[in-house]
């Protein structure tokens, strides 16, 4: 799944190329994501501006005219999506699901094989949208800190992965990068989130901060399904301490990379470093 890394280097990726132009045209080939794209998206959007192209954890956020009939389009990518800024001329591919068309003839285009994205609207504030609402911190932001991470915490006993891995916690820090952040940190993925000192959440806030900067520095995280919108793959996999590294040695100690199903996902660490 695209986590924020891989989001925000879309964001950066398209703004150049749509940010202030209009909307021509909307065109919908699939309306079954994972809700369906409203089929009045085309009309509500039609001839409006695009002011600001925003993320909010994994979502990115299009807003749109400056009036009465201003709005938000809101994306996720879901397990498999990817945007594309292309000519208008680009013949549509299989799976590429919904064509936003500009002014300056660029086509932001949309593909999603597995389709459990999302693309919505909503002419209200974002953050009252239900899908936002509920957000924690952004974790590059100052509301992320280790202050509030240590109370948020307290006589929590799920995992310290699980923990940091809930959006009502901190947006963004999805499987990978929760890996690598307590492996940075020193921390076993085990560990019950309540039971962490306050320089051990110093240490670990400082690391998700460090791990999130450094991807999105580089582009993301290579996965099967994603490419950056240059058609590029990103390349900070061959960068992963942990993550998908189970039997390798350890970059720090040598010991065997572990991994064990948490919560129905993979977790990889280090018995010797992460206590």
């Amino acid at each position: 799944m695209p986590e924020l890394p891989e989001v925000e280097t879309s964001r950066r990726g398209i703004e150049p190329h749509i940010l202030g132009k209009t909307i021509k045209d909307v065109v919908i080939r699939e309306h079954r994501l994972r809700w369906p794209i409203p089929k009045s998206l085309p009309d509500k959007i039609r001839k409006l501006r695009l002011t600001q192209v925003d993320r909010r954890g994994k979502y990115l956020l299009l807003h749109f005219g400056e009036d009465a009939a201003s709005g938000t389009v809101i994306i996720h990518l879901g397990m498999s999506g990817s945007l594309r800024i292309c000519p208008i001329s680009t013949p549509a591919e299989k799976h590429d699901h919904i064509d936003f068309v500009f002014s300056n003839n660029k086509i932001l285009r949309l593909k999603d094989p597995r389709k459990f994205g999302c693309v919505l609207w909503t002419n209200k504030p974002t953050e009252q949208h239900k899908l936002l609402s509920k957000l924690g911190p952004e974790p590059l932001d100052n509301d992320f800190s280790s202050d509030y991470f240590y109370k948020k915490s307290r006589k929590r006993t799920c995992s310290i992965k699980s923990f940091i891995m809930n959006s009502h916690t901190v947006v963004g820090v999805g499987n990978i990068y929760a890996s690598e952040s307590l492996f940075i940190a020193g921390i076993n993925p085990k560990r019950k989130a309540g039971s962490l000192s306050k320089a051990r959440v110093e240490k670990l806030v400082a690391a998700i901060r460090q791990i999130l900067l450094d991807a999105i520095e580089q582009g993301g995280t290579t996965l099967r399904d994603f490419t950056r919108e240059d058609g590029q793959p990103g390349y900070f996999a061959q960068k992963l301490f942990v993550y998908g590294r189970a039997g390798e040695p350890c970059a720090k100690c040598g010991s065997p990379v572990k991994q064990f199903m948490q919560q129905q996902r993979s977790t990889f660490y280090c018995t010797t470093c992460q206590k």
